[in-house]
């Protein structure tokens, strides 16, 4: 039992050892290789370097005397062929002389090309010989002309062309000129070829210098490496110490287990929740906790963690641990391969999640209740939707018969009426009238209500401009002084959206009719949640804020029907449009000094309630 603890003990403190030697015999491997490459390949670098430098000198300096021999070449050729033509002209000839006259036309053109092709790489002498085949070609030229003329027998034209010739085509400077440069060129790539060989002895100097300190880096570094080892070994196993003391501090239930499933390691956790000893080593899992463990399911499942290297993550159980006490864990599995045996190791911890698993529960059992009431909620609303629908619906026959047999008693009366029957049958004709418009008005609240949202891309702007329009003609000869800033794109609802406007702006318009000169401004802002605020004010006959909370309310009214007409149930449709997009609508004002109605929608589409209708 003893040596099985001195190996689990020792288990962790070896695996970091040979971690650490691995990693120093790499290091030194790398510093070796580095010396080798200093000491050996940089000197073999540095002298090939140089010599491949040396030859390109020697490449230089040859190709700077080829360039004076091809110049040299060319002027006596052109020399040549004058040379001919003038013994030719003084009727002296030579054998050959004809021949000798022609040769330089067909010799000095390849000369020419093979000179382009030495000084190529120096644009100075690129430029000298470019001028040399100008003046040669017209040269040539000249020469040409005057040997045709000589065959022509034009003794005088052909004199004239070869003074021409030397005359306007002076090829000795130049070929001077190009013969100067290419000494200078000499000069010049000697010297850097003695700068060259000073560097070279420089650099085999330093590399010298380099190969001493190398040797003394890898000779100080060992040393040092040894005394690491050393502290290393002391902090490994100081760290053993500390890892010993944080698992048995640790709270979480923590075990090791070999292959057969009996315990190498068990913290003090695990101890106390299933009355196994600390010291605990060979006991079966099975064994421990009196039953705890022998859910079969949860056996095979550590098996295969051993045998087929798979993870075990959040395995939920029951167990009654040895305090007789029922509770709701999570195990979590995964195999570590020991250093000393190739038997792996199984390292098994556990979580108890009672708390969580009642409180989820929990939970769960409010969540079903809250959908139990959303369910209800939502069918007593379609029950008063339908209910509001059916009696404003059953409500216009009996109305109709009213108001037409009103009319018929007016009729039937005709003369014989008096103005009290008069004044009885208006007020029944009145009354009528604002009945239907009052049912009328139910019907479009419950209609905002079970209608669909058909949404799409809603300017505001032209809304608004909309029901300015409609409220101003409802409104002839007032004075009102509209201010109404940009307004945004939404998405929503065009028809809802309208009745919004239609009932905010028309609202304006009604009670500042008493207002001499009428001000009302529409403006939007983007809200601090992302979404539109937009505001509606004017400075009209406001309201008290003690009743605010009866202003969206259906048929409720702040002002008598004879200073401000209307029923009371726009503002509940505009409530209801509004909620019905995700957003809400407020109100601020105060008697006699204008009134403020806000309402925001989402700057995206809005919440759609599972397909239901929000009321």
């Amino acid at each position: 039992m003893h040596h099985a603890e001195a190996r689990a003990d020792q288990g962790p403190s070896m695996i970091r050892g040979r971690v650490r030697q691995v990693a120093a015999l790499r290091w030194r491997t790398g510093g070796l290789l580095l010396a080798v490459l200093v000491i050996v390949a940089l000197p073999y670098m540095v002298t090939r370097g140089g010599a491949q430098q040396s030859l390109e000198a020697g490449e230089l300096v040859t190709r700077s005397a080829e360039v004076q021999a091809l110049v040299y070449r060319i002027a006596d050729q052109t020399h040549d062929s004058e040379s001919a033509i003038q013994y030719l002209l003084a009727d002296n000839p030579y054998i050959r002389a004809e021949e000798t006259a022609q040769t330089a036309e067909r010799i000095v053109p390849n000369l020419l090309d093979q000179l382009h092709h030495l000084v190529a790489d120096n644009p100075e002498q690129e430029h000298l010989v470019d001028q040399l085949s100008a003046v040669e070609n017209g040269r040539l030229a000249l020469l040409n002309q005057a040997m045709q003329r000589y065959q022509e027998h034009d003794i005088a034209g052909a004199g004239q062309a070869l003074r021409d010739a030397g005359a306007l085509f002076r090829i000795d400077d130049i070929a001077n000129r190009i013969v100067q440069n290419a000494e200078q060129q000499l000069l010049l790539r000697r010297e850097a070829a003695r700068q060259q060989s000073h560097n070279s002895s420089l650099v085999m100097a330093l590399t010298a210098v380099a190969q001493l300190v190398m040797l003394t880096i890898v000779v100080v570094v060992s040393e040092r490496q040894i005394g690491e080892r050393l502290r290393a070994e002391i902090g490994e196993r100081q760290a053993v110490q500390r890892s010993q003391m944080i698992l048995q501090a640790v709270r979480e239930p923590i075990a090791l287990l070999d292959n057969s499933l009996r315990t190498l390691l068990v913290n003090a956790a695990f101890s106390e929740l299933y009355g196994v000893s600390e010291d605990s080593r060979g006991e079966y899992l099975d064994d421990i906790g009196q039953g705890a463990w022998t859910d079969e399911v949860l056996q095979q499942r550590l098996r295969d963690v051993l045998l087929r290297d798979r993870e075990l993550w959040d395995y939920e159980l029951n167990q009654r641990t040895i305090d007789g006490v029922e509770r709701h864990v999570v195990v979590n599995a995964r195999r570590l391969q020991q250093e000393d045996s190739e038997n792996p190791a199984l390292l098994l911890t556990v979580s108890d999640i009672t708390a969580r698993a009642l409180v989820e529960q929990q939970v769960k059992e409010l969540n079903h209740q809250l959908e139990s009431k959303v369910t209800q909620i939502s069918d007593v609303n379609r029950e008063l939707e339908a209910f509001s629908y059916s009696v404003s619906h059953d409500l216009r026959a009996p109305l109709r018969h009213i108001t037409a047999f009103a009319q018929k008693l007016e009729l039937h009366l005709g003369e014989d009426a008096d103005a009290t029957t008069h004044h009885y049958l208006g007020v029944i004709r009145d009354a009528s009238q604002r009945m239907a418009q009052l049912i009328e008005d139910l019907l479009v609240f419950s209609r905002l209500g079970r209608g669909a949202l058909r949404l799409q891309a809603v300017d505001m702007h032209a809304l608004v401009d909309e029901a300015r329009s409609f409220a101003e003609s409802e409104a002839p000869g007032r004075n009102i002084e509209w201010q109404i800033e940009p307004l945004p794109v939404v998405v929503g609802d065009e028809n809802m959206l309208r009745t919004v406007w239609q009932n905010l702006i028309g609202n304006a318009v009604k009670y500042t009719g008493q207002c001499s000169a009428a001000r009302i401004t529409v403006s939007a802002r983007r809200a601090e949640g992302g979404e539109y605020e937009f505001t509606v004010a004017d400075n009209g006959a406001g309201f008290d804020m003690r009743y605010v909370g009866k202003l969206f309310g259906v048929f409720q009214r702040l002002h008598k029907v004879s200073e401000f007409p209307g029923n009371g149930i726009g503002l509940a449709n505009v409530q209801r449009i509004v909620t019905r997009h995700g957003g809400r609508v407020w109100a601020e004002g105060e008697p006699g000094r204008g009134a403020r109605f806000h309402f925001t929608l989402a700057a995206v589409e809005p919440p759609v309630n599972n397909g239901l209708p929000l009321s």
